[in-house]
C-alpha cells in the first residue's frame, strides 16, 4: 500500500533563491514526511547549498519550527540561511 503524498510551497530566500532562480517552488513528499527532507532534497539538486545545511532555520506557515516537525499538505515552507546586511 503506498502511501498519499502532500504538496507543499518553498519560499526561497538568500543562497537557495540564488541557486534556483525563482522565488518558490511547488514540491510532492510522502506524507509523514519531514522538514528537514525539503533542505535535503534542495542540496541533492544544488549540492552548493550543503554549506548551509546546519546554520538555516525552519519555517511553515510563518512559524519557526525544529527540523523534524512534519509537514502537512498545502503546508507553506521557507528556509532561511543566515544573512548579512546593514
Amino acid at each position: 500500500m503506498s502511501k498519499s503524498t502532500i504538496t507543499i510551497t518553498v519560499k526561497l530566500f538568500a543562497a537557495y533563491q540564488e541557486a534556483y532562480k525563482v522565488p518558490e517552488l511547488k514540491l510532492e513528499f510522502p506524507e509523514g514526511t519531514p522538514v528537514q527532507t525539503v533542505q535535503e532534497h534542495l542540496q541533492t539538486q544544488h549540492p552548493e547549498l550543503a554549506k548551509w545545511r546546519n546554520v538555516t532555520r525552519f519555517g511553515i506557515n510563518l512559524l519557526f519550527v525544529e527540523p523534524d516537525t512534519i509537514l502537512q499538505n498545502g503546508d507553506e515552507v521557507v528556509l532561511i540561511p543566515p544573512v548579512s546586511g546593514g
